[in-house]
Parts: structure tokens; sequence; C-alpha cells
């Protein structure tokens, strides 16, 4: 009876013909069948890692919504962890270039230059959001030139940042939508008397901020060096600022008048001395003992055409096989049939 209703195919074994029953065909896995603007909401909560090297190897669907230029309006690179293996440039480039001018926020940590800068500036002038934290070599120029063109820019974030006040100046003209800045360090300055040395200069940067930038509503200074000159100057040209981080700020003296018209002013106030462990960018461990910036490397084995060379590729069972090592890192021993099914 049960013969009758099943499939068989005759198998050689030890010299005797036996029955094997065949096993029938796996049905396609529930991800495979995702629309696909779920599965595009699921992917982008991925790191950029996981996405590149796991996600769009998984099936072809996964594959299509991984190209598509939606993805990446957001790119997030800002925490150095995962890219120790890869060049950081040259993946954020690739990314970037997959945006297809759709890019609206970008955060990049540990690495970059005014060449990625520059590369950024080409390509996304619908950029909204940009951060950078202890990027070292991109300079004050590179960051002038490249924020010329994004005239819709409306929050920067610089932590670590070699940039002086000039150039935080022609950043305030050049973005005249900006409701947001930050500027400010993030390595550790266990005595107060480090910030003395600069207090001069820090305060020509918050003359700056007060001149260039009156729509902002949310400023972190965190780790400056200002004065009570300083902050005075962008309480008065900043009317419509909310929100003011002043945590390692110890050259400003919040008593007297000062205090009250920060009371006033403001909705939210972080004093110089309020905890800094809630600080996304403040971490001890990134940093050497001088505390001056990232002690690591990034790598060098990002390949561009890694990637690139596969963009044409209609067979993806084809491709897959040539990089089957993804299996155990992101399905746990998933395969992929010859239909391009996972099972």
């Amino acid at each position: 009876m049960g013969r009758k209703n099943s499939k068989t195919v005759w198998q050689k074994k030890n010299s005797k013909m036996v029955w094997r029953k065949k096993e029938p065909s796996p049905l396609p896995a529930p991800w495979t069948e995702l629309p696909l603007d779920i599965a595009a909401n699921i992917l982008k909560r991925l790191d950029v890692v996981d996405i590149l090297e796991a996600a769009q190897r998984v099936c072809t669907t996964w594959r299509s919504v991984c190209k598509d230029p939606s993805m990446w309006q957001k790119i997030d690179m800002s925490k150095h962890t995962g890219y120790e293996d890869f060049d950081s440039e040259i993946m954020c480039k690739h990314l970037v270039d997959r945006s297809q001018g759709q890019l609206v926020d970008v955060r990049v940590g540990f690495f970059g230059t005014d060449d990625l800068l520059a590369h950024i500036a080409e390509r996304s002038g619908q950029l909204r959001c940009l951060l950078l934290a202890s990027c070292c070599a991109i300079t004050g120029y590179g960051l002038t030139e490249a924020v010329k063109r994004f005239p819709l820019l409306e929050e920067l974030h610089l932590f670590s940042a070699d940039v002086p006040s000039e150039s935080i100046e022609i950043v305030g003209r050049s973005c005249p939508l900006l409701k947001s800045f930050s500027f400010g360090g993030v390595a550790p300055f266990p005595d107060k008397k480090d910030f003395r040395v600069r207090e001069l200069e820090c305060n020509n940067e918050a003359l700056s901020i007060a001149k260039t930038m009156p729509r902002l509503q949310y400023l972190d200074l965190f780790g400056n060096a200002l004065t009570n000159d300083g902050l005075v100057a962008i309480l008065d040209g900043c009317t419509h600022l909310e929100t003011l981080d002043l945590r390692r700020c110890f050259g400003v003296n919040l008593e007297g008048n000062i205090g009250k018209q920060c009371t006033q002013q403001l909705k939210c106030l972080r004093l110089p001395d309020d905890s800094v462990e809630d600080h996304e960018y403040y971490d001890r461990d990134c940093f050497d003992d001088y505390g001056f910036g990232w002690s690591g490397s990034d790598g060098s084995d990002f390949d561009e055409d890694h990637y690139l060379d596969y963009e044409d590729y209609d067979d993806y069972s084809l491709w897959a096989a040539m990089n089957s090592d993804y299996e155990d890192f992101f399905l746990g021993g998933l395969v992929i049939d010859d239909h391009n099914d996972i099972y």
C-alpha cells in the first residue's frame, strides 16, 4: 500500500538492490517569500558588514533587496566594530555608490580621509546628517569643501575633530538649515587644567557657532574648553537652542546670571560634571594611554571588486557556491539548492 503511493528509485548498495524512498522537495524558506519592503526593513537592522558578507548571499530575494539604493539611505560605520579585517574606506565608498544619490545619513568612525568626504559629497546631494568620530585624517579644509555641497544638511556631529574656528564658520554659512551640531572630544581628560590651554581658541569656535548657526536646537560641546564668554555668545546667538551638552566643559562657571539664563532658555542642560557614561561616542577603552586617538588599525582585506564582480551574475547559486563559507556564519548550516531555495 505504502509502496503504491510513493515514488521510489533503485540504488545499488553492497551489490544488492534495495528500495529507497525519495524525499519530497523541501518547501521554500519563509523569509524568501517575504514582501520586499518587510525584508528590507529587517535587513536594515543589520550591520553593514553582516549585509555585505552574509545577508546578501542568502538568496536571490535578499540579494535583490540589498542592491536596492533605498537600502543605503543610511550608512552607519561609526563604532569601528567588525571592520578590522576590511579597508573601511573602500567599503564605505562602495556603499555610497550603492545608494545612487539617495544617501541622507552617513556616520563614520575611526577612519576616513578628505578623499572619502569628497566621494560622499560628489554622490550625495540629499545628505541630511553627517557624523565623523575620531576621523583624524580628515582636515578642516576637507570638511568645508564637502559641506559646501550639502545645502540640505540638518545635523553635523564632529567628535575629536581637528577643525579650526574658521572652518566652523564656513560650515555654518554653507549649511543654513543646520539644527543639530556636535563639536567635542571623546578622549578622557582626567585633569581640568588640560582645558586652559585652548580657552581662547575654543571661545572663537563658540563665536563662530553663535554667528552662523542661528537655527540650532541641539548643541553638544562635550569636552570643549570654552569659557563663560563663549557660552554667553552661544546663548545670545542661538535663540532657538533647546538642548545644550556641556559635559567636561570645565572652563564654564554656571553660577549666577549665566546659570539663570541657561535655566530659562534651555529645556535640557547637561552640566560639566554630569556623568559621561551614556555619551554614545565616549569610550575610554578605544583610546591609548595619552587619549589622542584610536590605537588599532582598519586592516586592508576588503576588496571592492569582490562585490562588483558579482553584480551581473544571473545564476546566484553559482555565486553562492563560490562563497559557501557564509553558511555557518549567518545561516547556521542552511544550504542553497540548485533552485536558489534555502532549507
